[in-house]
């Protein structure tokens, strides 16, 4: 059964035939924003097959944070809802808010790793349609820092800002017998695990 979104979701409006996403949703038989969040948030967790597309989330029948919420963004930007805002943020991710990824970090002696996620924002109200709601992640509380960013931002940007971070993170703590390669690879290793 499809879960609601109503109590997370500040208002819900009509979705109008105004560009090449709406249409997409409208031709799923979705006619809401609230209808258009909870049918990506049910969508399985995975890489998407052109990440540059985020209109393959339909084909794919799964999506990341970056494409779900950037496809979401697309659709609030052309039915002219700019209050909702993209938002990439780093927060620590652990065992706690991410349980799939507790063996890596177990693996390699981290309490957790600096991890670039991306939701929406409706004024300080996060929308998190990444995982279904009873696997979400509870980020919120681990979030070291968040910046607003545009849907084409989700690759070479995102990527860049992320590594960027874990480099600065990686000189404070020089007890880390890590390079910003092995910590990338560790990384990789607990996507992974929260795709499987």
């Amino acid at each position: 059964m499809i879960s609601t979104i109503v109590d997370i979701l500040p208002y819900d409006f009509p979705i109008e035939k105004a560009g090449k996403i709406s249409a997409l949703f409208l031709a799923k038989g979705i006619y809401t924003f609230e209808e258009a969040c909870v049918f990506v948030r049910q969508l399985r967790y995975g890489r998407n097959s052109d990440k540059e597309d985020i209109t393959t989330l339909f084909s794919d029948n799964c999506g990341t944070c970056s494409t779900k919420h950037a496809l979401l963004k697309q659709l609030a930007d052309e039915q002219e809802k700019t209050a909702f805002r993209l938002m990439l943020g780093i927060f620590r991710m652990n065992e706690q808010n991410a349980p799939r990824v507790g063996k890596t970090l177990y693996k390699y002696n981290l309490p957790y790793l600096p991890e670039a996620h991306n939701y929406l924002k409706y004024h300080d109200h996060v929308i998190d349609c990444t995982l279904p709601a009873e696997k979400a992640l509870a980020f919120e509380s681990e979030l070291i820092t968040e910046i607003e960013i545009k849907p084409t931002q989700i690759t070479h940007f995102k990527v860049s800002y992320h590594k960027a971070f874990l480099q600065t993170w990686l000189l404070h703590r020089p007890e880390l017998a890590f390079g910003l390669e092995d910590i990338w690879n560790i990384r990789e290793e607990c996507i992974e695990a929260l795709s499987n």
